[in-house]
């Protein structure tokens, strides 16, 4: 063989494997989801509760935030989430349609508000 044809040989060889590679890493990879979340005072909310579920409100979760306010749902296949924290006297609004990405980790800051009084 000449030389030309041996690298544009190794040169597909070794750019094929690249791609075949690079798609297995993306279709068959797990991401994670995670946050803070802040208390109506600013500050982190420890023990909060954190529901996460897909976008089409199937398949929820919970967690509970850590003492920094933090919270991780680990191994998400790629798609689209919701997210809402809560405590007994205040909750967070949903945060709509967070992607999630294989390899990555998608971060997402929550903010409690008090919940209405009911009076009876």
């Amino acid at each position: 063989m000449t030389r030309p044809l041996l690298i544009f040989l190794a040169a597909l060889i070794l750019g094929g494997g690249a791609a075949l590679a690079g798609r297995a890493h993306d279709d068959g990879g797990m991401g994670t989801l995670a946050g803070t979340v802040f208390t109506p005072q600013g500050k982190p909310a420890v023990n909060a509760s954190v529901t996460m579920q897909n976008a089409d409100g199937q398949l929820p979760h919970a967690t509970t935030t850590n003492k920094d306010g933090r919270f991780f749902f680990p191994d998400l296949p790629h798609g689209y989430y919701d997210v809402r924290a809560s405590t007994p006297t205040s909750r967070s609004e949903w945060k709509h349609n967070l992607e999630i990405v294989a390899g990555k980790q998608t971060e997402v800051t929550l903010r409690l508000v008090p919940k209405p009084h009911q009076g009876y």
